[in-house]
């Protein structure tokens, strides 16, 4: 199939089988590679990326299914240097930890952050419990949201670095 999307402000068309799954499209054909493969069956949460605005797995998602649309990866995020607020506050607060599932909650976080500018700690948690990570406890995960809520809704859009 002819594929078009546009990926991190950028449009692509690609003839593509359409039943690539989007994970692989976007590693290998373009190399944002801030998307990782953790399960590959949708448990995870690590491949999450933004589909028109809404966190979408992209190992369950077929490239057929984003023809058209705009995806952002966590790549797509920062400014130049200039973080996003979540990422910052990811830095900051210790969050990253090994960093393997970090992209995957950002996204999602992104994602809380549009919908609900002043998340409570819990319906943060509730947020990211489709996200699994390894290293922490996840409060560390909780603070860094949170962090950026605060500076998001006071105005501070990005952090220089």
């Amino acid at each position: 199939m002819q594929l078009e999307l546009t990926v991190n402000g950028k449009h692509f068309e690609k003839e593509v089988d359409g039943d690539t799954r989007l994970i692989d499209f976007l590693r290998e054909d373009l190399e944002f590679t801030g998307v990782k493969e953790g399960c590959g069956v949708g448990e995870c949460g690590a491949c999450t990326v933004l589909v028109d605005g809404k966190s979408m797995l992209s190992c369950l998602t077929r490239v057929a299914q984003v023809n058209g649309k705009e995806v952002v990866t966590v790549e797509g995020l920062a400014d130049g240097d200039d973080l996003h607020p979540v990422q910052q506050a990811f830095v900051e607060t210790g969050g990253v930890q090994c960093g393997f599932c970090t992209p995957g909650f950002i996204m999602v976080a992104v994602e809380l952050l549009e919908e609900n500018p002043d998340p409570t700690r819990e319906e943060i948690r509730e947020w990211i419990e489709g996200n699994i990570c390894r290293c922490t406890g996840y409060v560390k995960i909780v603070d860094a949201i949170e962090l950026a809520a605060q500076r998001m809704r006071s105005g501070e859009e990005k952090v220089e670095t």
